[in-house]
């Protein structure tokens, strides 16, 4: 194993000192993830991967705050953004293998108030799929009303598509999580962030969490966003197709995250699409679980059967909200050439706004695991490409 000497590490980075181990056989990724403080402005960040199993890249280091006046800690919690996609994926195939909700499972037959505007005939699978065609609202909300679950919800129940529902798909960037959510809580009795307690977090001893308790608030990581305006006002004279763009990141106001991401209700909030905070031991624990089938060390997080139909495709092709081409699967994001998690088909997961990634790569059983406090750029971001590409020198 590496163990960085301080002096060494922060000479090369000046003002952000890098902890950790990694095994000298994945050099590589920690060379990585130094440039990635020298060449791409890194703040603070961790990354976490096993490989068969065994810790290989064990590291962090940066700071926790824009001002770079707290240092980044061993155990630090970042909002992961989409990451929370992936892991409400898990729940939801957990919720399927313990027969509480199946993937056929119309949503109006658990949501009544769901069937209306052409949505009747829509099942659990289109939600996670991304083809129910409600990635926005119209009718304009309050600033911060996405911290209101019922309102929420209530809106896109009444909401028409914005497209023929299950004909195509589109990424929910921020509707995903309370569509997909609210017909878990109807199926469980119990809201997302308690199902990801109690079938994740608690079994696998693995920090994740979505409605983040306020005594856990301090070790949450805050972010830098960059300075781009984030109206609160709709504008004026859009078309159809503008307005789909503007309300997916902006209605309501805040609803990305931009002005509010390091404020308490965020943090409190449960967000199923962008508010899961984790640390990256966390998230590469639970791919590694993913990488073998669903079940390692002894412990069942899913059957081999049921996560082989939550990871097979499910959407694939142009993307009416991304107008790019994009590959789902039952919640998770599958590779594409242009985006891949890495050179193999089998591998699967969720990239996070920002740069987070969680994935696993079951032909070499890879758990990998990064967050960081700085937004980047959302589609590629130079830094998990670099560590990404850098782990699978180390595999050749």
């Amino acid at each position: 194993m590496w163990y960085p000497h301080p002096g060494e590490v922060s000479s090369l980075t000046m003002q952000a000192p890098i902890h950790g181990t990694c095994d000298a056989a994945f050099h590589a990724v920690r060379d990585a993830f130094q440039n990635n403080f020298i060449e791409h402005g890194e703040i603070g960040a961790s990354v976490y991967i096993t490989v068969n199993g065994v810790t290989v890249v064990d590291l962090w280091g940066g700071f926790s705050n824009p001002e770079k006046t707290s240092t980044w800690q061993e155990d630090q919690l970042v909002n992961a953004f989409s990451i929370g996609k992936g892991i409400t994926a898990i729940v939801a195939a957990q919720c399927v293998a313990n027969g509480l909700i199946t993937y056929d499972t119309r949503v109006a037959s658990i949501w009544p108030e769901f069937a209306v505007h052409g949505k009747e005939d829509l099942t659990l699978r289109d939600l996670l799929g991304h083809r129910s065609g409600l990635p926005a609202i119209r009718k304009r909300l309050a600033p911060n009303a996405m911290f209101d679950w019922i309102h929420m919800t209530d809106a896109l129940a009444s909401e028409e598509p914005w497209w023929t529902p299950g004909t195509e798909h589109g990424y929910h960037v921020n509707t995903y999580g309370f569509l997909v959510g609210e017909l878990l809580r109807r199926a469980t009795g119990k809201s997302v962030g308690r199902l990801i307690s109690e079938f994740i977090a608690e079994p696998l001893q693995a920090e994740i969490y979505l409605g983040t308790p306020i005594e856990l608030h301090s070790r949450i990581a805050d972010y830098e966003w960059p300075n781009d305006p984030f109206p609160e006002n709709e504008p004026t004279g859009l078309d159809e197709e503008q307005l789909l763009q503007f309300n997916t990141y902006y209605n309501p106001s805040g609803l990305s995250g931009a002005g509010v991401v390091n404020s308490a209700p965020w943090r409190q909030a449960e967000m199923p699409s962008t508010n899961v905070h984790a640390s990256a031991r966390a998230i590469s624990t639970l791919y590694t679980f993913l990488a073998y089938g669903g079940s390692h060390d002894g412990i069942e997080l899913l059957p081999r059967e049921v996560l082989d139909i939550a990871s097979s495709e499910v959407s694939h092709g142009d993307d009416r909200v991304l107008h790019r081409m994009s590959r789902f699967a039952h919640g998770f994001q599958l590779p594409i050439p242009e985006r891949g998690f890495g050179p193999n088909a089998e591998s699967f997961g969720h990239f996070g706004a920002g740069g987070s990634v969680g994935f696993c790569d079951p032909k070499v059983k890879v758990g990998f695991g990064y967050v960081m406090n700085q937004m980047g750029p959302r589609w590629q971001n130079p830094r998990n490409r670099a560590l990404i590409d850098s782990l699978y020198s180390c595999l050749q």
